[in-house]
Protein backbone atom coordinates (compact mmCIF):
# COMPACT_ATOMS: atom_id res chain seq x y z
CA UNK A 1 0.00 0.00 0.00
CA UNK A 2 1.19 3.17 -1.02
CA UNK A 3 -0.11 6.90 0.54
CA UNK A 4 0.46 10.11 -1.09
CA UNK A 5 -0.18 13.23 1.37
CA UNK A 6 -0.47 16.81 0.29
CA UNK A 7 -0.39 20.23 3.10
CA UNK A 8 -2.76 22.94 2.39
CA UNK A 9 -2.38 25.92 4.24
CA UNK A 10 -5.70 28.60 3.81
CA UNK A 11 -6.29 31.67 5.10
CA UNK A 12 -9.76 33.86 5.48
CA UNK A 13 -13.24 33.20 3.59
CA UNK A 14 -13.59 31.43 1.01
CA UNK A 15 -14.40 34.09 -1.43
CA UNK A 16 -11.67 36.73 -0.65
CA UNK A 17 -9.19 34.03 1.00
CA UNK A 18 -6.51 32.01 -0.57
CA UNK A 19 -4.50 29.57 0.31
CA UNK A 20 -1.10 27.94 -0.48
CA UNK A 21 -0.64 24.33 -1.32
CA UNK A 22 2.39 23.90 0.71
CA UNK A 23 3.87 20.30 0.05
CA UNK A 24 3.56 17.17 -1.29
CA UNK A 25 4.97 13.73 0.23
CA UNK A 26 7.32 13.98 -2.92
CA UNK A 27 8.14 17.56 -2.60
CA UNK A 28 7.37 17.89 -6.12
CA UNK A 29 4.73 20.06 -5.53
CA UNK A 30 4.77 23.12 -3.20
CA UNK A 31 4.65 26.74 -3.33
CA UNK A 32 1.34 26.79 -5.29
CA UNK A 33 -0.90 29.52 -4.64
CA UNK A 34 -5.06 28.51 -4.42
CA UNK A 35 -7.70 30.69 -4.70
CA UNK A 36 -11.46 31.25 -5.25
CA UNK A 37 -10.97 33.37 -8.25
CA UNK A 38 -8.54 30.85 -9.84
CA UNK A 39 -10.84 27.91 -9.73
CA UNK A 40 -13.77 29.69 -10.97
CA UNK A 41 -12.80 32.19 -13.29
CA UNK A 42 -11.24 31.70 -16.22
CA UNK A 43 -8.41 34.68 -15.12
CA UNK A 44 -5.76 32.53 -12.65
CA UNK A 45 -3.15 34.54 -12.47
CA UNK A 46 -0.49 32.23 -12.22
CA UNK A 47 -2.55 30.29 -9.32
CA UNK A 48 -3.88 27.07 -9.84
CA UNK A 49 -7.23 25.49 -8.42
CA UNK A 50 -7.80 21.64 -7.45
CA UNK A 51 -9.76 21.43 -10.75
CA UNK A 52 -6.25 21.55 -12.60
CA UNK A 53 -4.42 19.28 -10.17
CA UNK A 54 -7.07 16.86 -10.88
CA UNK A 55 -6.97 17.47 -14.74
CA UNK A 56 -3.00 16.80 -14.05
CA UNK A 57 -3.39 13.65 -12.20
CA UNK A 58 -6.35 12.17 -14.44
CA UNK A 59 -4.27 12.95 -17.65
CA UNK A 60 -1.31 11.21 -15.84
CA UNK A 61 -2.95 8.74 -14.03
CA UNK A 62 -4.92 7.20 -17.70
CA UNK A 63 -1.26 7.24 -19.67
CA UNK A 64 0.29 5.09 -17.14
CA UNK A 65 -2.84 2.30 -17.33
CA UNK A 66 -2.66 2.96 -21.29
CA UNK A 67 1.05 2.24 -21.68
CA UNK A 68 0.42 -0.74 -19.44
CA UNK A 69 -2.45 -1.87 -21.59
CA UNK A 70 -0.21 -1.69 -25.04
CA UNK A 71 2.61 -2.96 -23.25
CA UNK A 72 0.44 -6.28 -22.78
CA UNK A 73 -1.16 -6.38 -25.61
CA UNK A 74 2.92 -6.71 -27.17
CA UNK A 75 2.70 -3.08 -28.63
CA UNK A 76 3.95 -0.73 -26.51
CA UNK A 77 3.98 2.80 -27.00
CA UNK A 78 6.87 5.20 -28.38
CA UNK A 79 4.50 8.04 -27.08
CA UNK A 80 1.10 9.61 -25.70
CA UNK A 81 0.09 12.66 -25.28
CA UNK A 82 -2.73 13.26 -22.91
CA UNK A 83 -5.01 15.75 -22.16
CA UNK A 84 -7.46 16.42 -19.09
CA UNK A 85 -9.77 19.04 -19.14
CA UNK A 86 -11.71 19.06 -16.17
CA UNK A 87 -15.24 21.54 -16.10
CA UNK A 88 -15.74 23.34 -13.20
CA UNK A 89 -19.46 24.88 -12.34
CA UNK A 90 -19.75 27.55 -9.44
CA UNK A 91 -22.58 25.67 -7.34
CA UNK A 92 -22.61 22.07 -9.14
CA UNK A 93 -19.07 21.14 -8.81
CA UNK A 94 -17.13 19.20 -11.47
CA UNK A 95 -19.54 18.59 -14.38
CA UNK A 96 -17.39 17.47 -17.33
CA UNK A 97 -14.34 16.00 -18.17
CA UNK A 98 -12.68 15.80 -21.45
CA UNK A 99 -9.53 13.38 -21.90
CA UNK A 100 -8.00 13.08 -25.58
CA UNK A 101 -4.91 10.98 -26.08
CA UNK A 102 -2.70 11.21 -29.49
CA UNK A 103 -0.46 8.04 -29.39
CA UNK A 104 2.58 6.45 -31.81
CA UNK A 105 2.31 2.61 -31.21
CA UNK A 106 4.07 0.88 -33.87
CA UNK A 107 2.09 -2.32 -34.58
CA UNK A 108 -1.38 -1.54 -33.74
CA UNK A 109 -4.93 0.33 -36.26
CA UNK A 110 -6.65 2.99 -35.02
CA UNK A 111 -9.54 1.04 -33.75
CA UNK A 112 -7.56 -1.36 -31.96
CA UNK A 113 -6.22 1.80 -30.24
CA UNK A 114 -9.60 3.49 -29.28
CA UNK A 115 -10.55 -0.16 -27.56
CA UNK A 116 -7.24 0.20 -25.40
CA UNK A 117 -7.88 3.84 -24.67
CA UNK A 118 -11.49 3.16 -23.72
CA UNK A 119 -10.09 0.10 -21.19
CA UNK A 120 -7.58 2.41 -19.58
CA UNK A 121 -10.07 5.29 -18.96
CA UNK A 122 -12.09 2.59 -17.37
CA UNK A 123 -9.26 1.17 -15.29
CA UNK A 124 -7.40 4.09 -14.26
CA UNK A 125 -7.50 4.73 -10.52
CA UNK A 126 -8.37 7.89 -11.13
CA UNK A 127 -11.15 7.82 -13.26
CA UNK A 128 -12.71 5.03 -11.02
CA UNK A 129 -12.23 7.62 -8.14
CA UNK A 130 -13.88 10.20 -10.43
CA UNK A 131 -16.85 8.37 -11.23
CA UNK A 132 -19.45 10.83 -9.79
CA UNK A 133 -18.47 12.95 -12.12
CA UNK A 134 -21.80 13.09 -14.73
CA UNK A 135 -19.73 12.95 -17.96
CA UNK A 136 -16.34 11.60 -18.81
CA UNK A 137 -15.13 11.77 -22.51
CA UNK A 138 -12.53 9.91 -24.44
CA UNK A 139 -11.15 10.56 -27.59
CA UNK A 140 -8.19 8.98 -29.00
CA UNK A 141 -6.23 8.43 -32.19
CA UNK A 142 -2.75 7.47 -33.70
CA UNK A 143 -0.58 10.43 -34.76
Amino acid sequence: MTERTAQVTWHGSLLEGSGTIDSTTSGAVGGLGVTWKARSEDEHGGLTSPEELIAAAHAACFSMALSAGLARQDTPADELRTSATVTFQPGEGITRIALTVEGIVPGIDGVAFEEAAQAAKESCPVSKALAAVPEITLEAWLG
